[in-house]
């Protein structure tokens, strides 16, 4: 009788710390938008007004410096939930391409919401996904109304259910935003019409901008009303995302869980013009990135060098996972206080394959923070896609000089060289290519070396040409 006593006892303390335990741990909330680069205002953006962004920013560690791994949807979400650059899981282009790109097999039980269900945690998407295959990734709730769609209230609703719904189970919700995607539009025919920006959307936003409001582009210094009107809708679509951001932070506040919820936010990638998604430009792989981790984080603007590949392990080390697999990022952990003495990277990496089924038009970039270099691996074999997302500025760029600066850089989008080196703090639109300039030769030489070691380190397979060729003719064959 007494052992049985014993027993029943130690089994409800066991139940008892791990009720206890489960509470102290902090929930996670991961937030992305589709196509956002850093236009807000607090990164210091003049046409941005973002007010609950930069409230956030103002309680997380705002990261001036950080890359997703390849400026293309699936890709790029490919390394939030696996931990790896998608040179190493597999999922080289876009999951709706239909010519096959996923995940490894071997990945498939240890993405991101899978480890954390297995340790305890309730997890939940709402939106876009978009990285195959879709049913092995393990949610408990699993929501796509805002995949196309900016019902940004009905996704807050959806988040409230989910929080509510956890009874004290720790919890992780991946909160993906649409906007600033394009929308497309559908003709009385059926057929699919212009790309355009929706302004507003349910009175969101509450002002809405022109094209008499905003300047082109810098990095593409395209300027026609039809490019400044797209540009326009961009920033409503910016200004709906800023206000889906204070409906979180709310929600958090009212639930109780602003102090025990770690709260990650970037873009997926940068805005869908050309030289921007898709390259292996600034505009194209720097994202905004803020970071808020009760207890740990001290609030402040850092110049750390950070990239998408580092919100897997972080958010497995919030969660008090194991790390067992070789990862190509790091946990943020010791970046996210105001330190000195901090042992951390010098260089960040960025690449690219595909986007849709073709081109396959491999890129490789490095950067030190002031000096970046782009290998274009298949440079005079093939060339990239000179647009994306039915952005003209290629068209328009032939009404300018021959040698404008604006013009070579969009042509080099296209068919560059082999190499590219940028001067980020005298060039930051990157129109200057250095990469032959005798008085650049050390920092060209540095960023090879340091390129070639984190292919090393990572165990890029596209250096080697046999591979390229093995992975071009599977997704031609498959696209055929």
């Amino acid at each position: 009788m007494m052992q049985w006593l014993y027993r029943t006892v130690a089994i409800v303390l066991l139940l008892f710390l791990g009720v206890s335990h489960a509470a102290d741990r902090l929930n996670i909330l991961l937030i992305t938008a589709d196509d956002l680069g850093p236009q807000l205002s607090c990164y210091g953006d003049s046409i941005a007004k973002t007010p609950e962004i930069d409230d956030l920013a103002k309680h997380s560690v705002q990261f001036q410096t950080a890359y997703v791994s390849q400026a293309s949807c699936s890709p790029s979400r490919s390394t939030m939930l696996t931990g790896l650059y998608p040179h190493g899981n597999g999922h080289y282009g876009l999951a709706n391409a239909n010519v096959g790109f996923q995940l490894h097999p071997e990945l498939r039980d240890n993405v991101l919401p899978n480890v954390l269900k297995r340790a305890g945690y309730r997890t939940g998407v709402i939106g876009k996904l978009h990285v195959n295959p879709e049913d092995s990734f393990q949610f408990d709730m699993r929501q796509r109304d805002g995949f196309g769609n900016r019902l940004v209230r009905k996704q807050l609703q959806y988040a409230k259910e989910f929080v509510s719904q956890s009874d004290g189970q720790p919890w992780f919700l991946m909160f993906n935003l649409f906007d600033p995607h394009v929308a497309r539009e559908r003709l009385a025919n059926g057929n699919r019409g212009p790309q355009y920006f929706p302004d507003q959307v349910e009175g969101l936003p509450e002002s809405v901008l022109t094209a008499q409001d905003v300047p082109p582009w810098p990095w593409q210094q395209m300027d026609s009303r039809a490019q400044r009107t797209k540009i326009a809708g961009y920033y409503n679509c910016v200004h709906r995302i800023d206000a889906a951001i204070g409906m979180l932070r709310q929600m958090l506040q009212k639930s109780g869980h602003w102090d025990d919820t770690l709260i990650i936010f970037l873009g997926d990638l940068g805005p869908p013009f050309a030289r921007g998604k898709t390259s292996c430009y600034e505009a194209g792989l720097r994202v905004p990135f803020l970071a808020r981790w009760p207890g740990v984080s001290e609030p402040h603007v850092s110049n750390r060098l950070v990239g998408s590949v580092d919100i897997y392990p972080t958010i497995l080390d919030a969660a008090g996972v194991e790390m067992n697999s070789p990862l190509h990022g790091r946990s943020l952990r010791p970046v996210l206080v105001q330190s000195e003495l901090v042992d951390w990277r010098d260089t960040v990496v960025a690449e690219f394959h595909y986007h849709g089924g073709s081109p396959f038009f491999l890129r490789r970039a490095i950067t030190d923070g002031r000096f970046k270099l782009i290998h274009n691996l298949r440079s005079g074999e093939v060339t990239a896609s000179p647009s994306v997302d039915g952005d003209r500025a290629n068209v328009m760029v032939e009404k300018l000089g021959s040698d404008h600066p604006a013009r070579l850089a969009m042509e080099r989008l296209a068919d560059p060289p082999e190499w590219e080196l940028y001067d980020l703090k005298d060039d930051p639109i990157e129109f200057d290519n250095r990469a032959n300039d005798p008085a650049m030769a050390k920092e060209v030489s540095r960023l090879k070396q340091a390129l070639a070691q984190w292919q090393q380190r990572t165990k890029d397979p596209f250096v080697d040409a046999g591979f390229r060729d093995k992975i071009e003719r599977k997704y031609q064959k498959s696209s055929n």
